[in-house]
Formats: structure tokens, C-alpha cells, sequence
């Protein structure tokens, strides 16, 4: 079956923001005495909505959940902040989404993260221009690693999630994409994200493929 259609996780993947929302949500949490080590975050907190890991502190270390709206506003602004500060076009996705979109593709992003950010981020990385469509955690009723991202992602773009190629870096977004029933590409950092690595993966996907 051939690939029509390649969808990009955003942080990690096409936006090394890993550390800007662990910065923002820790700087927004120390108000309350609170704070996420880096271990913490890497092994059970990257990839999760907010939400999610502000649920997840009132469970295991009594983080008032009144506290949740206060904070997750708080976290964004923090995070808008670091985005107008740090994030930058790279030349290696834009020549890799141009590339792709020119030979056809259909191009999508899938996050965890709300769609204000992502919107903000990929106009800031000049990436928006060749994005077909955004999924972010606010389109979904389950946020990754439940495949819901990734099966609109793969609706709204008119293909089956069997056409698609997720382009992934944590557990929960291979998770996701997974159980979606799409095909992976899982990379280590943004640096990973270039164009024949995509076309190499896409080639694997369509041989494998029955």
C-alpha cells in the first residue's frame, strides 16, 4: 500500500521544545513548592498533556486540584514566552516538508500540546505553510499514547491511517501512532527530521505493506 500521507509529531520532532515545557511547568509548579525533576520528566512525564501531568502530581504528591486551571495558564504563558525567545526555523524541515509536499505528500501534525502553541510554534519554525492539517490534544476526547490524535489526523487528511507515516521520538507518541495502525519513523532529536531518512522510511513502509 503506498504512503500518501506523512504526519510529524511537534516536540522533539520538529521543535526541540522538550526542555521549554519542562522549564515553563516547573517555573509555573515552584509558586506552590512543587517541582518535576529531570529524571521524573524523561521517564514518565515527556509527551503528556499538561493536564495530564498536573493530574498526575495531585495523585502521587497531593498538588491541589484547584489549582489545575491557575497553573495550566500560568505554564502556557511561561511557554509563549520561550517560544518568541527560542524557536527558530530550521533549514533541514523546512527542505524536508518542501521537498515532500512537492512530490505529493500530504502533510499533517499531531501533538500533545494545545492548538495555540502548536500554531504559534509552527509559524514561528516557518513550517505552517506546508501543513495540510493540525491535531492538537484540544481535537481529541484522549490525548496520546491513545491513538485518537493520529486517527483524525489520518481522517482529516482524507487517507486510512495504513497511508500514513508518523514521524516519532517518545513512548507515548509510538504508542499512539501504533495503535492508530499507522507506520513509524522514530527519530532522537529534531536533528534526526531530514528528508531521506522520511523517503528511506517510506520505502520500508510501502514494502513491507501486503
Amino acid at each position: 500500500m503506498a504512503i500518501k500521507a506523512v504526519v510529524f509529531d511537534m516536540d522533539g520532532v520538529l521543535i526541540d521544545a522538550k526542555d521549554w515545557h519542562y522549564e515553563a511547568l516547573n517555573q509555573a509548579l515552584e509558586y506552590f513548592g512543587y517541582t518535576i525533576s529531570r529524571a521524573d520528566h524523561l521517564s514518565t512525564f515527556d509527551g503528556l498533556p499538561t493536564r495530564r501531568k498536573l493530574e498526575m502530581l495531585s495523585q502521587e504528591r497531593g498538588l491541589p486540584r484547584g489549582l489545575h486551571g491557575f497553573l495550566s495558564d500560568l505554564k502556557q504563558q511561561y511557554t509563549v514566552d520561550l517560544v518568541h525567545l527560542r524557536c527558530k526555523p530550521m533549514f533541514v524541515h523546512e527542505y524536508a516538508l518542501s521537498n515532500l509536499k512537492a512530490r505529493g505528500y500530504k502533510l499533517g501534525l499531531g501533538s500533545n500540546s494545545i492548538r495555540s502553541t502548536c500554531e504559534l510554534m509552527m509559524e514561528k519554525s516557518s513550517l505552517a505553510a506546508y501543513l495540510d492539517v493540525i491535531v492538537s490534544n484540544e481535537d481529541v476526547k484522549k490525548a496520546k499514547p491513545h491513538p485518537d490524535i493520529y486517527l483524525k489526523a489520518a481522517e482529516d487528511l482524507g487517507v486510512t491511517p495504513a497511508e500514513c507515516l508518523v514521524v516519532e521520538d517518545n513512548e507515548n507518541g509510538i504508542k499512539s501512532a501504533e495503535a492508530a495502525g499507522c507506520h513509524l519513523l522514530v527519530v532522537n532529536t529534531v536533528h534526526d527530521v531530514q528528508l531521506d531518512r522520511i523517503l528511506q522510511a517510506i520505502r520500508h513502509a510501502e514494502e513491507a505493506a501486503p
